[in-house]
């Protein structure tokens, strides 16, 4: 059973029966990842193009077929599934958000870029029990493992953008915190 707060929807990243180590963690986000992808290849895609070509390959059929074809016995579960649900529900919201930090059309990007741009912005704007140089950093992970060689210097000015203003507080008590050292 997952436990969600009232105020947010969100998983409690501690909730027990769930691997909630670091490392299960960023489990999550690369599985997230993969199944991102293919979602924006063709139930997003398709949805833009014609919607009668829809169907058969939404999220949540995408997230039982990677469970099912997977050992993931190690990957915080609640964390995943929370992403393969709640990312595909804002992802135009966050394309929208994101735009404004992007020299072109989310549409052009490399769809690795996409996705790790929307596990990016959402965790920033959604999982405030991340601090933002972890969503940053995690970004650069997952494009290291999964991206274009100098794809990382692109998410990662875009992100730093999207955090200033998604994470204002935090992000300029950083500033400060760099600045008195």
């Amino acid at each position: 059973m997952t436990n969600i707060t009232p105020d947010n929807d969100q998983f409690d990243i501690n909730e027990t029966g769930y691997k909630t180590t670091h490392t299960a963690v960023r489990k999550a986000r690369r599985f997230a990842l993969q199944g991102l992808y293919e979602w924006l290849l063709t139930d997003h895609r398709f949805a833009k193009i014609d919607r009668h070509l829809m169907g058969g390959n939404e999220p949540h059929t995408i997230a039982a077929r990677t469970r099912a074809d997977n050992a993931m016995h190690t990957v915080h579960l609640g964390y995943y599934h929370e992403m393969m649900r709640r990312i595909p529900e804002k992802a135009d919201e966050l394309v929208m958000e994101l735009a404004q930090h992007i020299d072109r059309s989310f549409d052009r990007l490399d769809p690795i870029e996409k996705a790790v741009l929307l596990i990016g912005a959402y965790e920033l704007k959604y999982s405030l029990h991340i601090p933002y140089k972890v969503v940053l950093d995690e970004a650069m992970q997952l494009n290291t493992h999964f991206g274009a060689t100098d794809a990382h210097k692109f998410i990662n000015a875009v992100l730093d953008r999207y955090a200033k203003q998604t994470r204002e507080l935090e992000y300029q008590a950083n500033k400060t915190q760099k600045s008195t050292k």
